[in-house]
């Protein structure tokens, strides 16, 4: 199973997303619960954003995570210095992890990116014990990301290609209001609850919003690759125009929201 996500350079990763999965992340564990003594696993961990998040909970018997990308992986071990931690390569969709193994499987900004999501929920639900808790959280693409619609409408005016983009990344799976809280039923979840978990994202000026995606990472950043260097340079030109907005440039901040669902394992 391949993830749609696109990543070259955990660094390009921190400045793209990480930083503000890590500001999601507190949110997340507080719609999602914790307990003392809990093993949990991380899906789809990333950079550990979720992850060492989890650490700070000194309770937690055991964290694991796993991530599709050998980068994410390497870059996560790289930070790793709790013993209860243990991160590995491994595939959302077939988890290799006995049955009913955790007391709670988690997924910060990843289902989205996994073509069958439905099967990734059914295999959190297979490694969680009866009574444990499966819960994920996705950005809302369509609705709820003001700083990314900026340069995802504004390319959509440019071209065909920019339109085709728009509606791959504003329609991905589990983003729509209510499909992840129907795919947690679908998979036999009990007590399904689905919410909406806010940041904001703050940026210092364009060049800091600008960077990762000039550099392709994400599918921002992925399309820009596929542009000729003048379609690259026009198509700079006008998402700083977007982003400055006709003023000088300088920081800004975007109100970002995200689908939280949470469910328990019958």
């Amino acid at each position: 199973m391949t993830s749609s996500f696109t990543v070259h350079d955990a660094s390009g990763y921190e400045q793209l997303m990480g930083r503000w999965s890590r500001k999601l992340a507190p949110k997340f564990i507080g719609f999602a619960g914790l307990a003392p003594g809990e093993k949990i696993l991380d899906v789809g961990c990333g950079t550990g954003s979720l992850t060492f998040e989890l650490a700070q909970s000194a309770e937690l018997a055991a964290i694991a995570a796993i991530d599709f990308s050998p980068v994410f992986v390497e870059a996560a071990k790289r930070r790793n210095t709790d013993p209860r931690i243990e991160i590995k390569q491994a595939d959302a969709t077939a988890l290799p992890f006995a049955d009913n193994a955790f007391d709670r499987a988690l997924a910060l900004l990843v289902l989205h990116f996994v073509p069958e999501a439905g099967k990734a929920v059914a295999e959190m639900c297979r490694v969680t014990r009866p009574g444990g808790v499966v819960a994920a959280v996705v950005w809302d693409h369509l609705g709820g990301m003001a700083g990314m619609r900026m340069m995802i409408d504004t390319v959509a005016a440019l071209s065909e290609g920019g339109r085709q983009m728009r509606s791959r990344y504003c329609f991905q799976p589990m983003m729509q209001p209510g499909e992840m809280k129907r795919t947690f039923i679908e998979q036999g979840l009990a007590d399904v609850t689905e919410t909406e978990l806010m940041i904001r994202m703050d940026y210092q000026d364009f060049a800091d919003y600008w960077a990762p995606i000039s550099a392709g990472e994400g599918p921002l950043g992925k399309y820009m690759t596929t542009l000729e260097a003048a379609e690259r340079e026009r198509t700079e030109a006008v998402v700083r125009d977007a982003y400055e907005a006709g003023r000088p440039d300088g920081p800004r901040s975007f109100a970002n929201v995200a689908w939280a669902c949470r469910g328990v394992v019958p």
